[in-house]
């Protein structure tokens, strides 16, 4: 069983909303999902992006392969919790 961290689509036409989910790499864009580890609100300023980084993580060493979109997505979260974590440890 391939898993794969992606996102879905569920927000309407004009106000799009998309779950970062794990799932089979065979499943439909819109269908069943292992685990739900974040949100992508892609109008919203500031940080659009909510992600559990721990059971990202875990998937990750499980062997789940993120699409190209969710590793830049990643790769942004990831950069941004260091910059919070970095004031907050110089402190």
């Amino acid at each position: 069983m391939a898993l794969k961290i992606r996102l879905t689509k569920v927000g309407s036409v004009h106000q799009p909303l998309y779950r970062v989910a794990v799932a089979e790499a065979r499943s439909r864009r819109d269908g069943a999902a292992v685990e739900i580890i974040g949100t992508y609100r892609p109008g919203d300023k500031g940080n659009p992006i909510n992600l559990k980084m721990d059971r990202v993580e875990y998937w990750l060493s499980k062997g789940a392969l993120p699409t190209n979109t969710m590793h830049a997505m990643i790769k942004k979260a990831r950069r941004a919790a260091a910059a919070q974590g970095a004031p907050a440890a110089a402190s």
